[in-house]
């Protein structure tokens, strides 16, 4: 633990306890946080996490427990209770308002008043002060809207500090940010944490909690499991208190040997990242595809997929010319795209379960241009099985659902159709080491039963784990095709960053 983790305590919550009709969400849970200390809190989806941060920032009360605040027990029943006390969370949908500019939201509910009027003066330059304290070059006038996601984390997180924050909670504030967005939020937290903020990070990257956490909380079925300090564990000691078994079980066994080649990429160009790219992908096998942001990898399968054209280059499927038309034009050829924005993409929020799944294949399920309801819910029951979907049902609106469980409902709407190739980018995303597991064993399945899998990941150990093969993408070409057993971090970052030299030195 370092040294600013030893300071004294600022936040006890001490066996805390909620429940909701029917549901015990949290039963005797702990967590302790000091001053200019990161604390992350783990567990897989459904461990509580949420419900336990919602009773911090005054979101829900507690049925039992106690908090203490500075030594001192407090009573926090509505949000502006947590604000009084020092108390911010950045959730990962940001509370921002679009049509507003930057200062105002940082000023939303405190702006400050001068002679009867509000002093815009004074807005803009304390904004300018919050902002260029976190590093960040933005003018206070700029509209939100229009800012990336990045930059309007940046400007949550102003705003917690223009309200004082004493204690920050950050919920998976990684999960949709390139790398060079992931080491300045990193940067920008050590330097809250030198402030004396405490800091609660909650992240399904465990990777993460190694950079920069000095204590981590696990959460188990809405119970407390443990408090470690992180220098004293591994990785495989988190996902074992997390999920009950070792690192080296969420990744499956070897499967057999691939068969023919189904889709082969020849000379690839499309108009924005993609300069030359070529590549096979075999039955039963699993290619992955590593690079930083930037590298094309997205680009490659949205032209693969249909939903962007060529501009060069051939392809071939099952020895077949293959130029789709159009997404449409793909699926009907056996070709899905698991997109990274599974919320904004892949799926339709407030529908239900059944329609998230049949969507796509109506046509199949239509007499007469009548649909086959019976036939719909048994085939979506027998997904549901299959895939062991949690719900309660097939009518359960996919927006109630952990990110898990959405991304099996992508995955359910595609075999429904008996699709042969799947492009899956990200598809772990934002999803815990649990579901991890299970999304993998489907794969790894879907493997077995001959479909070909291209799969483009940011985190290198999902690719070393699940791929037969490695192409390494970098500024719109294929730098380098590592086989399973040439493939490590180290080698894929050198020539995904452009440090060849250093590997065959």
């Amino acid at each position: 633990m370092s040294e600013q983790a030893t300071g004294r305590v600022l936040l006890q919550m001490r066996d805390i306890g909620k429940s909701f009709p029917g549901v015990k969400a949290l039963e005797g849970v702990s967590l302790s946080v000091r001053e200019g200390q990161v604390h992350a809190l783990l567990g897989e989806n459904g461990a509580g996490k949420s419900t336990l941060i919602k009773i911090l920032s005054g979101a829900y009360t507690r049925d039992e427990g106690e908090i203490r605040f500075d030594g001192k027990p407090v009573d926090i029943r509505t949000p502006a209770d947590a604000e009084r006390l020092g108390i911010s969370t950045i959730y990962q949908e940001f509370n921002l308002t679009p049509n507003m500019t930057i200062a105002e939201n940082i000023f939303l509910g405190h702006l400050p008043t001068r002679v009867g009027r509000i002093d815009w003066g004074a807005v803009r330059t304390r904004s300018r002060e919050l902002l260029a304290s976190l590093d960040v070059d933005l003018d206070p006038d700029t509209m939100t809207g229009t800012l990336s996601v990045a930059q309007q984390q940046m400007v949550e997180i102003a705003k917690a500090l223009n309200r004082n924050t004493r204690i920050l909670v950050m919920d998976e504030p990684s999960a949709v940010l390139g790398e060079r967005d992931i080491e300045n939020l990193f940067a920008v937290v050590r330097r809250l944490q030198a402030s004396g903020i405490g800091i609660v990070y909650i992240s399904h990257r465990l990777k993460e909690i190694f950079e920069l956490a000095d204590e981590v909380t696990v959460l188990k079925d809405g119970r407390y499991v443990d408090t470690r300090n992180v220098a004293d564990v591994g990785m495989d000691d988190l996902v074992k208190l997390m999920i009950g078994r070792d690192l080296a079980d969420v990744y499956p066994g070897r499967r057999g040997e691939p068969g023919d080649v189904v889709l082969e990429v020849s000379h690839l160009a499309q108009a924005h990242l993609a300069k030359d790219v070529s590549f096979t992908v075999r039955a039963g096998e699993i290619v992955g595809f590593a690079g930083i942001t930037g590298s094309g990898r997205t680009e490659v399968a949205r032209v693969v997929f249909g939903a962007d054209r060529a501009t060069s280059g051939e392809m071939t499927l099952f020895g077949k010319p293959y130029r789709p038309r159009s997404p449409r034009d793909a699926i009907n050829h056996g070709v899905a795209l698991v997109t990274e924005d599974r919320k904004r993409q892949g799926l339709l929020l407030k529908l239900q379960v059944y329609f998230n799944t049949t969507v796509a294949g109506l046509d199949r399920l239509t007499s007469l241009g009548i649909l086959r309801l019976k036939a719909e819910q048994t085939l979506v029951r027998s997904w549901i099985e299959n895939l062991r979907i949690k719900t309660p049902s097939p009518q359960f609106m996919v927006v109630n659902m952990s990110g898990g469980n959405q991304q099996k409902v992508v995955l359910a709407r595609w075999l429904s159709l008996g699709i042969k190739v799947f492009i899956m980018d990200e598809p772990t995303r934002g999803i815990d080491v649990g579901s991890k597991a299970e999304i993998y064993q489907i794969m790894s399945d879907l493997a077995d039963q001959g479909v070909a899998i291209i799969m483009i990941s940011s985190e290198l150990p999902e690719v070393l784990g699940m791929s037969d093969r490695v192409m390494v993408m970098r500024e719109g070409r294929i730098v380098k095709e590592l086989s399973r057993a040439e493939a490590s971090e180290e080698v894929v970052m050198q020539y995904a960053v452009g440090h060849e030299e250093v590997v065959a030195g």
